[in-house]
């Protein structure tokens, strides 16, 4: 028998608070989302004025960032023309995103689920992610 740490609800709510108010901070409405270590979809957010079609690329970088236990950011950099790696974007029906903004949430180096964001830049979707990771671990 396997035992997996995984994100509660709970944590989901924190991870989403402390990307909201990088959001906010840098004055861009943004789709957030946070799956579990499987890539599953735990909670989601989009703020007010958060873009459509940013609802699936935030659960889409959610999604690889916690089911790869990699930042989205990460396969960004090997998906190109002529690298073993280009194309993985269009794997799993194409929920593998190589767009910045997903990043794997960590616990003692234990993968325990991802956390995604979309509606600025990539660079901005970065910052917003990480902002709730590091509200996160500050909370524990």
């Amino acid at each position: 028998m396997i035992s997996v740490k995984r994100l509660s609800i709970e944590d989901s709510r924190i991870l989403i608070e402390g990307a909201r108010a990088k959001a906010e901070e840098i004055g861009v409405p943004m789709c957030i989302a946070v799956s579990d270590d499987s890539g599953n979809l735990i909670a989601f957010e989009r703020m007010n004025g958060g873009k459509a079609h940013s609802i699936k690329v935030a659960q889409d970088k959610a999604f690889t960032a916690g089911a790869a236990r990699k930042a989205t950011h990460e396969y960004n950099a090997v998906n190109t023309p002529g690298n073993l790696a280009f194309g993985i974007h269009t794997e799993a029906d194409g929920h593998i995103s190589t767009v910045g903004g997903g990043f794997p949430v960590l616990i003692d180096n234990e993968c325990v689920g991802g956390i995604g964001a979309s509606s600025g830049s990539p660079q901005q979707d970065m910052e917003v992610s990480q902002a709730g990771i590091e509200h996160f671990l500050s909370s524990r």
